[in-house]
């Protein structure tokens, strides 16, 4: 690293990042500037300023003009909790557009101890390469002999080459393949797995990025950062005592509540952290298919008609947790959600592994119908070593079981298997096929979207996806405010970006001006009133890509304590901003992550409609969301006046991007302001 690098590194972040050609073999590094920093953080908001910049609109998303970025957080290894994660961002294969997707573990730190804040990928190479970067050069590696193998013995070989300190972001035969709903994993099992991106990956032979650097970013304030670190994590302390209360028979009365009537009460971030802590969010397994958060049956099912407790709890909290060995935990976070388990018995022996996360147990369990736990273990391997998004395969898997249950597939198209709900066997064996792209695995490893396309007879009924992507564990009809996120967003079928359930838990009133002027959301009545959610769920979501641009996890924000977000980025870069304008700061990011969409040709609210049982049309006839069906146009209308787009053509008003700094954008879509 250079003393002019050196230098710069002293706010939080390295003011360099490295575009690696891999059609060339060369490396450049570049110094954004400041000013970029200020305007979009790191992480996403660095990612999208960069491909907006430098990415052309209509490249073929699996083709070597397409750029894959990792990205690290503003308060990655600055002494702050809860801000591990790194984000890959490029053109989505799976949309057609923006594409990006979060990851814990331990590669966001290891890439930026190699004297940088990203990594952009360009061009594609002529064999299967690896990259590896510490803080003094980048190589580009031969890894002929890593093609093909899992992701986990991929990590395992190349910690053996460049020692324990390395850390490995790679690819498994699912990305290989140019899986549409490949993912890149790190650490053994954590994956950015949405969007698609590890195809992208694999169409640049790229089959791993070994970061191994040892410098350390610095700060404007150490003792401010040490103090606010230290205050957080002790309100993080509180609570201990009724830790031994929380488990799976709490889980089934909350629901059983919940069923009987239209309960809706603020969500309690203290609680939820104690089940994080104990069980991580497999304890949200049981609760979520009681209460109506959890689709059940392929999304035409009710939780405790068709997935009652006697079944979810086989693959709930306590359950899980009785095979776990060991806890586990992200860079810099105190909660350890995670943990290692074991399966050393049965007909599907695992001898180590991270546990399955919700999304995953209700992906292979609740949406299926399958109670085995064991073999929702096994498929979690499975995907895991495949490189492959557990949701997404999951929602492929429960639409390939509905064709099946209705003719349009039979056991001639499926070698054999007999597709039926609750079938564990069947599914690992697809789960296998998909991966490998078998049979008819080849013809579902891209999604339910191109599946229920090539399948045909009206297959489209049943593929739920949002605008190209598998929807997530999460029912809007239990949540309004994710019916918005899964629709509007420029990542759409996305879970994590905002909700009722965050603006519960993250307490926005107390943190931004802006946030308190949101209503009240807590009552069954107003969550289910859908005109006017607009602006409250707009400062969730600048919210989040904050988050994003930190490199900071959406769990932290949501267990009590109130994270000191906004105060840690003060501190370590030496800014002096309030909360609100941070919240600006988001927005430019939200707004440039629309634009990009927009450039490509892609309007959400013509682009990405949900599939209609997302928002309960038609509604069921029994459960928590007996009668419900959602006014997902209302609330995208909504959505888009507090972001200041036209409803029709998705444009956003040229005097707003103007007055965040977006002079740009507004360039590209209404030409230069004339005097």
């Amino acid at each position: 690293m250079t003393e002019e690098a050196k230098d710069r590194a002293g706010q939080g972040y390295w003011g360099r990042i490295v575009h690696v050609d891999l059609s060339t073999g060369q490396a450049e590094y570049e110094a954004p500037g400041d000013e970029v920093y200020q305007k979009f953080l790191s992480g996403g908001g660095l990612g999208v300023k960069v491909l907006w910049d430098r990415l052309k609109p209509g490249v073929d998303p699996l083709g070597p003009e397409n750029i894959l970025g990792l990205t690290t957080g503003l308060l990655t290894d600055t002494g702050t909790l809860f801000t591990g994660r790194f984000m890959a961002v490029g053109k989505s294969p799976a949309t057609g557009g923006w594409g990006d997707a979060n990851c814990g573990g331990h590669f966001s730190p290891a890439l930026k101890r190699c004297g940088v804040d990203a990594a952009f990928f360009h061009g594609k190479a002529d064999r299967p390469v690896y990259v590896y970067l510490d803080e003094d050069k980048v190589e580009i590696r031969d890894a002929s002999d890593l093609w093909g193998l899992d992701a986990i013995e991929t990590e395992k070989r190349l910690k053996e080459i460049h020692g324990k300190k390395a850390q490995v972001a790679c690819l498994g035969p699912a990305g290989e393949r140019l899986s549409r709903i490949a993912g890149i994993c790190n650490d053994g099992g954590r994956y950015a797995a949405r969007s698609g991106l590890g195809a992208v990956m694999g169409s640049k032979k790229l089959k791993a990025v070994v970061a191994a650097g040892s410098g350390r970013v610095g700060v404007v304030d150490k003792a401010e950062i040490s103090r606010l670190t230290k205050d957080f994590r002790k309100r993080l302390e509180g609570m201990k005592k009724i830790r031994r209360f929380v488990g799976d028979r709490l889980f089934g009365l909350v629901g059983w509540i919940t069923r009987t009537g239209p309960v809706y009460t603020r969500q309690p971030a203290d609680l939820f952290r104690l089940i994080l802590s104990k069980f991580g969010t497999s304890g949200l397994t049981a609760l979520s298919a009681e209460s109506g958060d959890s689709p059940i049956k392929n999304w035409a099912g009710i939780g405790y008609l068709d997935f009652p407790l006697t079944r979810s709890q086989k693959i709930g909290a306590e359950t899980v947790i009785s095979f776990e060995k060991k806890k586990y935990g992200c860079y810099s976070c105190p909660l350890h959600c995670g943990g290692i388990v074991t399966v050393p018995d049965g007909p599907y022996p695992v001898e180590e592994m991270h546990k399955p996360e919700y999304e995953t147990l209700c992906a292979f369990g609740a949406l299926s119908l399958n109670d085995d736990v064991r073999a929702v273990f096994k498929i979690n391997d499975l995907v895991n070593r495949g490189g492959i998004d557990s949701i997404s395969c999951g929602a492929v898997v429960a639409f390939a079981v509905e064709c099946f249950e209705n003719g349009l597939l039979t056991k001639a198209d499926t070698d054999g298997l007999e597709l039926r709900w609750g079938n564990a066997s069947a599914m690992i064996k697809l789960v296998e096929m998909i991966i490998n792209r078998e049979g008819i695995g080849d013809v579902l490893a891209d999604g339910v979207k191109p599946a229920a396309e090539r399948i045909g007879r009206g297959a489209e009924r049943y593929a739920v996806h949002c605008g190209g992507i598998e929807a997530p564990m999460h029912d809007p009809k239990f949540d309004p405010g994710f019916a918005t996120a899964y629709y509007c967003d420029p990542t759409p079928g996305r879970h994590t970006m905002y909700s009722y359930t965050y603006l519960d838990l993250q307490l926005l009133e107390k943190q931004f001006r802006r946030a308190k002027k949101i209503p009240p959301l807590a009552t069954h009545k107003q969550r289910h009133t859908y005109t006017g959610t607009g602006e409250a769920l707009a400062v969730d979501c600048f919210f989040k890509q904050i988050m994003d641009g930190a490199g900071v996890c959406l769990f932290g924000t949501a267990v009590g304590g109130r994270m000191p977000l906004c105060e840690w980025i003060n501190a370590a870069a030496g800014w002096n901003l309030v909360n609100d304008d941070y919240l600006v700061i988001g927005e430019r990011i939200q707004q440039l992550r629309h634009a990009f969409n927009l450039r490509e040709g892609l309007n959400a609210i013509r682009d990405f409609r949900p599939h209609p049982r997302i928002y309960g049309d038609p509604p069921l006839a029994r459960g928590p969301a007996k009668g419900v069906t959602i006014d997902i146009d209302v609330m995208a209308r909504s959505f888009y006046q507090a972001m200041h787009w036209d409803p029709d053509s998705g444009r956003p008003e040229r005097d707003h991007l103007v007055r965040l700094g977006l002079e740009d954008v507004a360039e590209i879509f209404y030409g230069p302001e004339r005097s």
